[in-house]
């Protein structure tokens, strides 16, 4: 399966999230803030990164803008996660360089589905 970099601030979504995603095998990475997620998607080299957009120290908007300036992660895809389901948020996401967006809560088979798209 996938090496999943996991950017999220809220220890429940971030526990939730990362004991769904292992149990379908994939490898999960945490991040727990946006700077930290810039970090590891270069030490790690993660498939796939799933990015919380309200992130203290850097938020998602600007982890995703800098990670996608850089030749060794550009092509990283990025799925923005965010409650703020307002219109406009998803073409902003798209716009700083997310290539796909969920609202939270998570809806996880409609996740996985957007994950397993991004990946094959």
């Amino acid at each position: 399966m996938a090496k999943i970099l996991l950017v999220e601030d809220n220890e429940m979504n971030r526990d939730m999230l990362s004991r769904r995603l292992k149990r379908k095998g994939h490898v999960v990475v945490v991040a727990t803030d946006g700077a930290q997620g810039v970090e590891m998607s270069l030490s790690e080299a993660p498939d796939l990164i799933l990015m919380d957009m309200g992130l203290p120290v850097m938020d998602g908007w600007e982890a995703t803008s800098t990670i996608k300036a850089k030749p060794e992660t550009k092509k990283i895809p990025v799925i923005a996660l965010t409650a703020h389901a307002i219109a406009g948020d998803r073409e902003k996401c798209l716009a700083a360089g997310c290539d796909d967006y969920d609202t939270k809560p998570v809806e996880f088979p409609r996740l996985l589905s957007k994950i397993e798209a991004l990946l094959s």
